[in-house]
């Protein structure tokens, strides 16, 4: 397959206060919300929307401040109209919030994962069953488009999933909320490698869909709620 070089954009859609009794410290913390715009000769693909309305308790739960997708996208020199496709990491409202402004456009998910944001309690229904929506549901693995590919890499949900890219420089993948830090993906890709050089164990656990990961070779990782990127230390 001949490998097609895309641009990859990061946006800025805002920020969350995530409370101390869910990072786990003292302190509470603030985290980014990012999309990802993915330029290629198919099209303009939307990685992540940004953050959605959500209701009264919620909204003083992690106090968002929101960027809009119409803003972040002009920022880029596009608009809503110039989205060919979308791909949701998942449904969580901090992730699909921008997908009712896109309505009719395709949106990739995992069937999982579209199952369980229709249970009550998951997610804000409105931003997941809005008119217009239009889903493409996957179940595991599959090449949305040349060179570009969708990976599960569930745990934070049943149903998250990965976006790879096949790049003229090296493999890039946004990898959205498989992990919250690329300091948390690098501590489990450091992990796999001592378990496959042979270490004895103890070792940390690591995800089921790390190997698969690591098996693609990244260059480059980027996160949802992270502006660092992870790297091999070759580099």
């Amino acid at each position: 397959m001949t490998v097609r070089d895309a641009e990859v954009r990061r946006l800025d859609l805002g920020y969350f206060v995530r409370p101390a009794v869910e990072v786990g410290g003292p302190e509470p913390r603030v985290e980014p919300a990012y999309g990802y715009l993915v330029r290629r000769p198919e099209g303009l693909l939307l990685f992540d929307t940004g953050i959605g309305a959500v209701d009264p308790d919620t909204e003083a739960h992690y106090r968002p401040r929101r960027r809009p997708l119409a803003t972040a996208l002009d920022a880029a020199g596009v608009g809503p109209d110039d989205i060919t496709l979308v791909v949701n990491c998942h449904l969580h409202f901090d992730h699909c919030g921008g997908n009712p402004a896109l309505a009719g456009r395709p949106i990739v998910v995992q069937r999982t994962e579209l199952t369980v944001a229709r249970t009550p309690g998951h997610t804000i229904p409105e931003l997941v069953d809005f008119p217009g929506a239009r889903y493409e549901e996957l179940d595991g693995e599959a090449e949305i488009w040349p060179g570009v590919r969708i990976v599960p890499t569930p745990g934070h949900t049943a149903g998250h999933q990965s976006l790879v890219l096949r790049q003229l420089d090296g493999t890039v993948i946004l990898a959205g909320q498989a992990r919250d830090f690329a300091t948390g993906y690098g501590s489990d890709e450091l992990a796999l490698r001592a378990s496959r050089d042979g270490v004895a164990a103890p070792l940390p656990p690591v995800p089921a869909w790390l190997p698969r990961l690591v098996d693609l070779d990244p260059a480059r990782i980027l996160f949802a709620h992270d502006g660092a990127v992870w790297e091999p230390a070759s580099g």
